[in-house]
């Protein structure tokens, strides 16, 4: 059995600027430069955070009521200075309504702690942000 913790995405070059990266399971999603519509890579980390924490918040919600909207909006300032590259002021902002009923009042007092949860420990992506972790890169000699 493999181990439960690594996670792994290969990444495939097939245009100059444009790339695919592939999981285990099969699943592709295409990336690029901003020149294209493909999401760049800071995209891609907006989506992780945000995404991340909306299945968190949703998959919580979701047991009381299903949500009329269900939006999450994740943005953050890339900006460049003597660290180099990175970014800042990253937030993710949730606008979710439920329909009438008991089941959605429900869903509508747990929605707060859910956020604040997936914040504080669930969430893999925005938790391995905030608490920083090393990242190491290396070239493989070629067979």
């Amino acid at each position: 059995m493999a181990d439960s913790t690594e996670r792994t995405v290969r990444i495939e070059r097939t245009a100059k600027g444009r790339y695919v990266a592939h999981n285990p399971r099969g699943g592709t999603i295409s990336f690029g430069t901003d020149a294209g519509t493909e999401f760049t890579p800071v995209e891609l980390l907006l989506a992780a955070i945000g995404g991340c924490t909306a299945i968190d918040v949703d998959l919580a919600t979701s047991r009381h009521a299903e949500p009329d909207t269900f939006e999450v909006v994740t943005t953050g300032d890339k900006i460049r200075d003597d660290d180099g590259n990175r970014m800042a002021n990253l937030a993710v902002t949730f606008t979710v309504s439920f329909p009438d009923g008991e089941q959605a009042e429900a869903a509508r007092a747990i929605l707060p702690r859910a956020v604040r949860l997936s914040h504080d420990r669930l969430c893999t992506v925005s938790r391995t942000v905030e608490l920083g972790t090393p990242v190491t890169a290396a070239v493989v000699p070629n067979p």
